[in-house]
């Protein structure tokens, strides 16, 4: 563990692999995208999240790494699994994957077990797999620590403990590392601990969520964001249906944002910092915010997310054009931010998608499904729980115009072809 700190300490390395190994504008591909195309599935992962002494399991969430190398997913059997993004990429039109096809594409490169059920996590933000010392993500759950595990060899790095008053672990809700890289900031009831990502143990700053005059965030702090661009800005969400803003350095509360009618589950800003989206569990719509006047939403975009208690994670494109976001009827729906309208939508999986997440760079998006049941299926349906189309992950890849305009062959199946009114519900 000594010489894992000393490497954490390293600060030069890291700030070395932030600086040269992101892609440059040139590389990105995303405006020539034709998000009105159905994407093809490239690569499809099931059979390994059934493997084990629960036969129920299902996905909870999968975020590609800030390289683009691999994706990480997290699962109801209190395993966290890395999954290699081969060399091609799977881009080419021959890798177009079937689900007809016996087997997985192929195994998890890693995988790591928690003890407890794990309420979040999240990758290293300048994390990139030509250097080692980089290549960490963080989880924390149920009744333990923050945990920093090694993505190469899942080992555990170090962890992050806090404690209540009568001197017991308690666990963080939510986690996420401040855009420099060098904080952990976690969301527990009504209040941020804000630990040094170089100096692992019980350490910390706490800052309460409530001000002096109990204005401010109650409950549980369930979700953590950055603002890419007003460096020292973050937003949170809470289960008590607010959002608010704070500054990073002290914590001072900007505002609070109500709205939501579930509790909110996930928060992200726009690439230009101007807006922030929020959605809430067992609430249908994703709420778009102006961060220079925050009085009232500018536009609602719509989602299934009535029926179920999974929290479903969006997400927004490298150049913050398009959002995409799934929904309870196995949907995953593409929004244009401009004008708030939606775009396409296409079949994911037959269940609940709590999870879309965009490639950092590439023209491609992974997505996972599957949702807590609360009642045994009849016998009749007792077939549902094991179909490959649920409970999974998989890997799409979007057409490019470029491909259209050379004659590439675009395929895809169940491209969802309703009226834009079927999907848009915007006040």
């Amino acid at each position: 563990m000594g010489e894992v700190q000393e490497q954490l300490q390293q600060d030069s390395a890291m700030e070395v692999a932030a600086g040269t190994t992101q892609p440059t504008e040139q590389d990105y591909l995303w405006p020539a995208i034709r998000f009105d195309l159905p994407p093809r599935r490239t690569h499809h992962f099931y059979k390994q999240f059934r493997n084990g002494p629960n036969p129920k399991n299902f996905l909870k969430g999968v975020k590609w790494s800030p390289d683009g190398s691999c994706f990480l997913t997290s699962s109801e059997d209190n395993t966290l699994r890395v999954f290699s993004l081969p060399d091609n990429g799977g881009s080419s039109d021959s890798s177009a994957c079937s689900l007809d096809s016996d087997g997985d594409s192929y195994e998890a490169s890693l995988v790591v077990t928690e003890g407890e059920s794990v309420y979040d996590f999240c990758w290293y933000p300048y994390m990139t797999a030509s250097d080692p010392v980089s290549c960490v993500f963080a989880s924390t759950t149920r009744d333990h620590p923050i945990h920093l595990w090694d993505a190469c060899s899942g080992v555990l790095r170090c962890t992050y403990r806090a404690y209540d008053a009568v001197d017991e672990i308690t666990a963080a809700f939510s986690i996420a590392f401040n855009s420099a890289g060098t904080k952990m900031f976690a969301g527990y009831n009504k209040s941020i601990r804000v630990f040094d990502v170089h100096r692992p143990g019980r350490e910390f700053e706490q800052y309460s969520t409530l001000q002096g005059n109990k204005e401010g965030q109650t409950g549980i702090i369930s979700t953590i964001a950055f603002c890419p661009t007003h460096s020292g800005m973050l937003a949170t969400g809470s289960y008590s249906q607010t959002a608010a803003i704070f500054r990073e350095d002290n914590m001072e509360l900007l505002y609070v944002l109500h709205g939501q009618e579930g509790g909110i589950t996930h928060v992200q800003f726009s690439k230009d910092g101007n807006y922030l989206y929020t959605g809430a569990r067992k609430d249908p719509y994703i709420l778009c915010w102006d961060m220079r006047k925050t009085v009232e939403v500018v536009y609602k975009l719509y989602r299934s997310s009535e029926q179920t208690n999974q929290r479903i994670l969006f997400d927004i494109e490298p150049f913050g054009r398009h959002l995409g976001t799934g929904g309870q009827d196995g949907l995953v729906h593409i929004y244009d931010l401009q004008t708030g309208r939606w775009i396409s939508g296409f079949q994911a999986a037959a269940d609940t998608v709590n999870s879309f997440s965009f490639h950092p760079f590439l023209p491609m998006a992974a997505s996972s499904s599957g949702h807590r049941r609360f009642q045994v299926p009849d016998e009749g349906n007792e077939n549902l729980l094991l179909n490959g189309d649920e409970n999974c992950a998989s890997v799409w890849s979007f057409s490019c115009a470029s491909a259209m305009e050379n004659g590439g062959d675009i395929s895809g199946g169940n491209f969802t072809s309703q009226s834009e009114n079927d999907f848009h519900h915007q006040q």
